[in-house]
Formats: structure tokens, C-alpha cells, sequence
């Protein structure tokens, strides 16, 4: 009976997560305007989605920005996670505590500060600001992904490459780099995910010239939902519905 129960409440649970979610992909291929009412299965709202240059600007701006975020948190991340390992036990502790500090924190307790940040800095706030954000908030989670391969690896193998003559350089690249780049790689993919579908910290570090699509949603939600935003937002989730599938993958298979 207790087996049936947990079934029952996690069968409820999924549906009230999932069904809005099937229905706006549903009333995606509506062919008419009204949510109420089924007027035939159309790809109407998709080829206006497409058409569209306010949108296609958006989709532009959201796919760079977090390709370049998700490069650049890499090598960030790789790095002060390299840097990390190599400390004393409490230093590293210390150092951790302080990467796990921002995954923590609201994300619109960043988003405020990086915006009182450009204020008073006197940074125009647009597309290389909302870069900036996105590459601040995606490296933790770089460092996260590697620490666990850092750990597994050798530490004799490093000191071993030196020892045959490597230099650091060199056996950084030849040597922890390949052993790390399972980890480096989910990190990246981790990265791109969270910064395609960020909204809050996107919103108080750009202006209003500059939108991604989360921002683009938000400003027309509020004259009123069109059903193009409804084609938008299926295809925004089976995107990072399949990007997060592939990076649970790997973890799996990193695990195992």
C-alpha cells in the first residue's frame, strides 16, 4: 500500500509539473489564436516564429552569448579549479566554500550586485555586460564539475611527467588536461544550459536594446501572450530538454 502511495504522489506530481508543459506544446500547433478552442493542427505559428526579426535577433544574442559563456566559464573554471587542488586542505576547503557561495545565492541577489557593479563602474550595460554575467555565474559550476576528476586523478602522474623533463606548460596540456576533460566538457554543457534559459540575472544586466529571448518573453507576456511565444517555448524545452538529458548521460557514464 505504501509502494501504491509513493506512486500515486509522484505520478501527481509529474503531472502537475508536465501537463501545462504538453499543453503549450500542443496549442503550439493550433491553427488558430484562441487557447480554448482547437481550430486544426497548423505549423503556422512556427513559420511566423521564424519570420520574425525581433525574435530571430533575440534567439541570435541568447545563442552566442551563452556559447561564448559556456568557452570562456571552461577555461575559467578548469583553471581556478587546477589552482584550487594544488592548495592545503584548509585553503581548499575555504576556496570551495566560497564557489558554492554563488550557486547558493538567489540569482537576483547577483543579478542586483552585477548591476550596482556596472552603475558604478560607469559600464554601459548591454551584450558584453550580459556576457560578463553570464561567464560570472557558469564558472562555479565549471569548477564543480572538474574538481571530482581532479580528484580522481594521479597526483604522482604530474610530478612524473616534470620529472622526465615536461615542462608545466606542457604537462598541463598533455598530461591533466586529458585526464580532466570528461569533467571539463559536462562543465561546458552545464554552462551553455544554464545561460540559454537565464532570465533573471539577464534582465538587470542589459539594457533594453539588447534582449535575449527570456527577456524578449517577459517584455511581450506582458501585452499579451501570442502564439508564436507558444512555438518559441516548445522549442526552447526540448532544447535544454535534450542538452540536459546528454549531460545527465555523461555524468552517468562518468560515475560508472
Amino acid at each position: 500500500m505504501t509502494k501504491i502511495l509513493k506512486r500515486v504522489y509522484l505520478g501527481l506530481i509529474l503531472l502537475f509539473l508536465y501537463v501545462p508543459i504538453i499543453v503549450l506544446i500542443v496549442q503550439s500547433f493550433n491553427a488558430g489564436k484562441s487557447r480554448a478552442k482547437w481550430e486544426g493542427f497548423s505549423f503556422t505559428w512556427y513559420g511566423q516564429l521564424f519570420n520574425d526579426p525581433s525574435i530571430m535577433n533575440a534567439l541570435w544574442i541568447t545563442v552566442s552569448i551563452a556559447v561564448l559563456a559556456a568557452l570562456f566559464s571552461a577555461v575559467l573554471g578548469t583553471l581556478a579549479a587546477i589552482g584550487i587542488h594544488a592548495m592545503r586542505r584548509r585553503p581548499q576547503a575555504v576556496m570551495l566554500t566560497l564557489n558554492n557561495i554563488p550557486m547558493t545565492m538567489p540569482d537576483i541577489v547577483t543579478g542586483i550586485s552585477l548591476m550596482l557593479l556596472f552603475i558604478f563602474t560607469k559600464v554601459e550595460r548591454g551584450y558584453v555586460t550580459m556576457l560578463l554575467a553570464h561567464i560570472t555565474f557558469d564558472v562555479p559550476y565549471v569548477i564543480l564539475s572538474v574538481m571530482p576528476k581532479l580528484q580522481q586523478m594521479n597526483k604522482n602522474t604530474y610530478e612524473a611527467a616534470l620529472d622526465l623533463g615536461a615542462t608545466p606548460v606542457y604537462a598541463l596540456f598533455h598530461v591533466i588536461l586529458p585526464e580532466v576533460m570528461p569533467g571539463v566538457i559536462t562543465g561546458a554543457m552545464l554552462a551553455f544550459t544554464l545561460s540559454l534559459d537565464d532570465f533573471t540575472i539577464s534582465y538587470f544586466t542589459t539594457s533594453p536594446l539588447v534582449q535575449n529571448l527570456s527577456t524578449l518573453i517577459y517584455s511581450q507576456a506582458r501585452r499579451g501572450i501570442k502564439p508564436t511565444m507558444n512555438a518559441l517555448s516548445a522549442l526552447m524545452f526540448l532544447v535544454l530538454l535534450a542538452l540536459l538529458l546528454v549531460v545527465n548521460r555523461r555524468t552517468d557514464s562518468e560515475k560508472a
